[in-house]
């Protein structure tokens, strides 16, 4: 769909809700954007939408007011157990935000309940809630979704509640077909009425809306909304008021880059990008340590109770740095983000997209810096290719403090520190060997000495990727690493207890030391086993859908 431009919500060809109108201007949203002027009175007109458009474009929004307007046009009102509206989200951090958008419209219509399913809480809670109070409008996350459907026995029969659904929304689609999402979606479906109308909304949709049409989807009209000014075959998918900068520095002077950055804009919101958990973990410590009146947070895909409490809080400061995974990386809206920094390059080109994205949102201006390894220096020119996403070199600061002895004084202070460097060191390795565009990104490339003083470690880990390997550029410290205690003087009670264990075993076997299989941090067993489980659960499920994904999605003329 082309030549869509933007303008007052009074000149859509269809007419929106008092309600609705006073919502928009409360929000402060006197235009709309151009994705939705296109959006809007096609799902209004009985019509499967499949939307395109860059991130911060304000996608929520094309969906939400459809959505409203449908259900008040019902000719029965919903009632208390029936659900009008679905809208499903890969993650916890978005389903929060879509539902406080969605809350500041039902708040002018009473008449509707709505309801938030996610991770994170105990089941019951949701099933009790949806009892009590109903849920004519659901915002969920998959898995959450699908274990509701499942709970008859404990008296919700959300099966039969959506018997009188309008409207399914899929937000950031492509990322809900992603490996891990299929089984729940497919599951869910099964369970909802063809006759809806149905919505797929992303950043990054081309490929994937083709995949959706062979799978199933019939009709739907495409809406490809791109940046004012940019040339029909210009296909750019972060906004044109980002400015994306890179800087070449080496792994041992990383780090040290970063801290002189953030202390250089303390005044600032940040994002801190790094490739997993266990990054996170180490470098959110780190940095909480070296950079005074600052509010720094860390949030990442394995925090279970703690990351919607995080996630509500951060949106609420006026500054700060967020270190975070690519869970915070898609569809997020976090008010006031100057700068995305992207400590470790994400390991898809469309992730890196998503990431710059949580700045310059909706028109504003903003900033995004990766950091990239001299090998790495290629990295540019192939995102400028695949992504159409022009970059400008920053160059290192000179005389930059070197913190990394300092870091090294917090491991050997404090064995939770110590362990943490370690675990996060593997991690990335293991992170990188992974990584799509491998042939810029090559594990044998790596110059594995001055990525371990990157992360000030002590010593080596042990792992496969290391075997057989020399390193005459990095020097362990001296120091028993077995000898670093831990600060927290209950783990470093139940440690001693378990090193008195052994001290017994190793008498007991006439000073032989019992062999005990290395478990590795990464517990790559456990996962292996695990992704087995999920093939074979595939598999069946693929078979039980005659190889088929059944996306039931139907247009209504």
């Amino acid at each position: 769909m082309e030549a869509v431009t933007e303008g007052s919500w009074e000149s859509l060809p269809v007419s929106l809700s008092p309600g609705v109108l006073q919502a928009l201007r409360e929000l402060g949203f006197a235009r709309m954007t151009p994705v939705q002027s296109a959006t809007i009175p096609l799902f209004m007109n009985n019509k499967d939408v499949a939307a395109e458009a860059v991130t911060g474009s304000g996608k929520t929004l094309a969906f939400v007011i459809p959505i409203l307007e449908i259900l008040l046009r019902r000719e029965e009102k919903l009632k208390k157990m029936q659900v009008g509206a679905i809208i499903i989200t890969p993650t916890r951090e978005l389903a929060i935000q879509i539902d406080e958008v969605l809350s500041h419209f039902t708040k002018h219509f009473p008449r509707f309940s709505q309801i938030l399913l996610i991770g994170g809480r105990n089941p019951m809670e949701d099933v009790e809630k949806f009892k009590e109070h109903g849920g004519n409008i659901i915002v969920a996350t998959p898995g959450r979704l699908e274990d509701l459907f499942r709970r008859k026995a404990d008296g919700l029969d959300l099966a039969s509640c959506v018997k009188s659904l309008d409207v399914l929304v899929l937000d950031e689609a492509d990322r809900l077909l992603d490996m891990g999402f299929e089984a729940s979606l497919n599951a869910i479906l099964d369970f909802l009425p063809k006759q809806r109308r149905t919505g797929l909304f992303s950043a990054t949709q081309t490929q994937e809306v083709e995949n959706l049409v062979r799978a199933g989807l019939r009709n739907p009209v495409r809406i490809s909304v791109k940046e004012k000014g940019m040339a029909a075959s210009n296909t750019q998918k972060t906004p044109t008021r980002l400015e994306n900068y890179y800087m070449i520095c080496k792994a041992d002077e990383k780090f040290n880059q970063l801290v002189h950055f953030l202390r250089q804009h303390k005044q600032e919101k940040h994002l801190a990008f790094f490739s997993t958990c266990a990054c996170v973990e180490y470098y959110g410590k780190a940095l909480e340590s070296l950079i005074k009146q600052v509010k720094i947070m860390s949030i990442h895909g394995k925090m279970k109770h703690k990351r919607n409490k995080i996630f509500t809080e951060f949106r609420k400061l006026p500054g700060g740095i967020l270190v975070c995974t690519d869970v915070m990386a898609r569809g997020i809206d976090i008010p006031e983000v100057q700068w995305v920094l992207q400590y470790d390059p994400p390991s898809s080109a469309s992730a890196f997209v998503h990431r710059c994205g949580r700045t310059a949102r909706i028109g504003n201006v903003g900033s995004a810096l990766v950091f990239l390894l001299p090998m790495e220096e290629s990295y540019v020119n192939f995102l400028s290719i695949n992504q159409k996403c022009p970059m400008q070199e920053m160059k290192p600061q000179t005389n930059v403090v070197d913190l990394l002895p300092k870091l090294k004084s917090m491991a050997l202070a404090d064995r939770a520190v110590f362990e943490k460097g370690m675990k996060a060191f593997v991690s990335y390795v293991q992170a990188y060997a992974k990584h799509e565009c491998n042939l810029i990104f090559r594990i044998k490339d790596l110059d594995f000495a001055s990525l371990a003083k990157g992360f000030a470690l002590l010593k080596m880990p042990k792992m496969p990727e290391l075997r057989g390997k020399c390193f005459p550029d990095f020097t362990p410290v001296t120091v028993n690493t077995d000898s670093i205690s831990f600060k927290d003087k209950n783990r470093e009670k139940q440690r001693q207890k378990q090193l008195e264990q052994q001290r017994k075993e190793r008498q007991e076997n006439g000073g032989k030391k019992k062999f005990i299989k290395n478990k590795a941090w990464s517990k790559q067993k456990a996962k292996r086993e695990k992704k087995k489980k999920i093939t074979a659960k595939r598999k069946r499920e693929e078979v039980n859908c005659v190889h088929s994904i059944k996306l039931h999605v139907i247009v209504v003329a």
